[in-house]
């Protein structure tokens, strides 16, 4: 004769205690709140470098023009230096489509005249420590980068600073 004596089961011995639970929640949660921050803080970072990217688009599109024609062109403001009918977007010297606005949401600055260019970008709203204004002019950027420079310098010279001086002769 076979006899099966099934264990009694006793209760609360199965599954977690709800003190197992609430440390498991709590570590779960400092961790998503790490990674969130990080994540925000990259983010902002990558924001950043797009606006540098973007008007160093342009400018070198505005000195391309230069070197072909001799003179910059004539823009009154960013919009129309960014358009498809622009004189830069039909030459091929940017790409089509670029946007008027940051990647912050606040529209670029920027003007030329035949003799000169000024593009700007307000930075960062939220972080203008790290991130704040980017200007570039012929031969000249000034604006901080988070990522390229150490923690307190200028990822670039401004646009006030005097020139290295040449080879001596």
């Amino acid at each position: 004769m076979t006899s099966t004596t099934a264990r009694p089961s006793r209760p609360g011995s199965r599954g977690f205690s709800l003190l197992e639970l609430l440390v498991a929640m709590m570590i779960i949660a400092v961790l998503g709140t790490l990674g969130f921050s990080q994540f925000r803080k990259h983010s902002a970072q990558a924001r950043y470098l797009k606006a540098q990217d973007d008007l160093k688009i342009v400018s070198e599109g505005l000195d391309q023009y230069y070197l072909k024609h001799g003179s910059f062109p004539d823009f009154g403001n960013f919009d129309a230096m960014v358009d498809n009918n622009s004189s830069l977007v039909k030459e091929s010297l940017i790409k089509v489509g670029m946007s008027a606005q940051d990647p912050f949401g606040q529209p670029y600055e920027g003007k030329s005249t035949k003799a000169n260019y000024e593009l700007k970008c307000a930075g960062d709203p939220n972080n203008q420590e790290d991130a704040g204004p980017i200007v570039r002019t012929p031969g000249q950027v000034s604006g901080s980068s988070p990522v390229s420079a150490p923690a307190g310098t200028a990822g670039a010279p401004k646009a006030d600073a005097p020139a290295a001086p040449g080879p001596k002769k």
